[in-house]
């Protein structure tokens, strides 16, 4: 089977100030970058539009309605101090949704091995009832719903490697045992949260790291810590949070991985997925902030995706 690559051109219409680190040459470093010859397998179409029913799934009703409203028909709006709305955000966010229960949809029928949304904004930070973080909707979150109740699913786990701990997730699955939430991140970074004892009901193990540390140290965080817990979880899905920040190159932050590490831990993901639900993996974007960083490890990652 095929690994299955969903994008769509509204993600660029999701515009942000000038000099903002989310902004829409993200996804084109990674549009050229999937335009080599060895991508060209890939099975490719569009992010259907989701719902705002769809959103709800993740997010209080208040909550999608406040962000409704609040799109503007010109101009740029601020949600809080990093987060802004322009009039082709909401489309890009309810894409973003669209794309990750599409992508659900692939992989639990059976029709693709696993898919990749390269999709913008992010959506790990956006709790219940609260855009942060560059982020309005959260994708995994949904993706991890919709798999349970359209599909049947009893238990998804959500691996998040961004270097940025995804408290949004965090926050939605907190008393949800039959949801895993795994992430390594540095710590202390924003959004402040992640600790080892935030444990929800043993379903979250958060394995912080320290700035400075490199890819021995994040391979031994979750061969140690993450990989063995999501292995006795035995989830029916694997939902990747797909942050490629912690790369050496990142302005953001101060985690020293390389191309060759993000190869490692998809495979690894894979590895449990082909074990614990039939190879069921569902990656979808969330930062990276440097360009080639960003670019080169996209590559390695839906390249590792491709050989499953």
């Amino acid at each position: 089977m095929s690994t299955l690559y969903l994008s769509h051109p509204a993600f660029l219409e999701h515009l942000t100030p000038l000099g903002h680190p989310e902004r829409p040459d993200r996804l084109r470093a990674i549009e050229r970058v999937m335009e080599a010859e060895r991508f060209q397998t890939l099975e490719r179409d569009q992010a259907p539009l989701g719902r705002l029913d769809d959103a709800r799934l993740a997010h209080r009703a208040a909550y999608v309605d406040v962000i409704t409203r609040a799109a503007p028909t010109e101009g740029l709006v601020r949600l809080d101090a990093d987060t802004t709305m322009s009039p082709g955000s909401l489309e890009a966010a309810l894409r973003g949704v669209g794309g990750a229960m599409m992508a659900v949809d692939e992989v639990m029928t059976g029709r693709v091995a696993n898919a990749f949304v390269a999709s913008r904004p992010p959506g790990h930070h956006a709790e219940h009832d609260r855009a942060m973080g560059f982020c309005l909707f959260n994708n995994a979150a949904v993706a991890a719903r919709h798999a349970q109740r359209t599909h049947g699913a009893e238990r998804v786990a959500i691996i998040d490697f961004d270097v940025h701990h995804g408290n949004g997730t965090q926050d939605i699955f907190w008393s949800d045992a039959s949801v895993f939430y795994g992430s390594t991140h540095q710590m202390p970074l924003y959004p402040g949260t992640g600790e080892r004892s935030e444990t929800g009901v043993g379903n979250i193990v958060n394995a912080p790291l320290r700035a400075g540390d490199d890819g021995e140290v994040f391979r031994a965080a979750m061969d140690e810590v993450v990989l063995p817990a999501l292995d006795a979880f035995g989830p029916d899905l694997v939902v990747i949070s797909a942050g490629f920040d912690a790369h050496v190159r990142d302005p953001l932050a101060e985690i020293r991985l390389i191309e060759s590490d993000f190869a490692w831990v998809t495979r690894r993901l894979l590895e449990i997925a082909a074990r614990r639900c039939g190879g069921r993996v569902v990656s979808l974007l969330e930062g990276g902030y440097d360009l080639e960083g960003l670019s080169r490890s996209v590559a390695v990652h839906v390249g590792a995706l491709m050989e499953a």
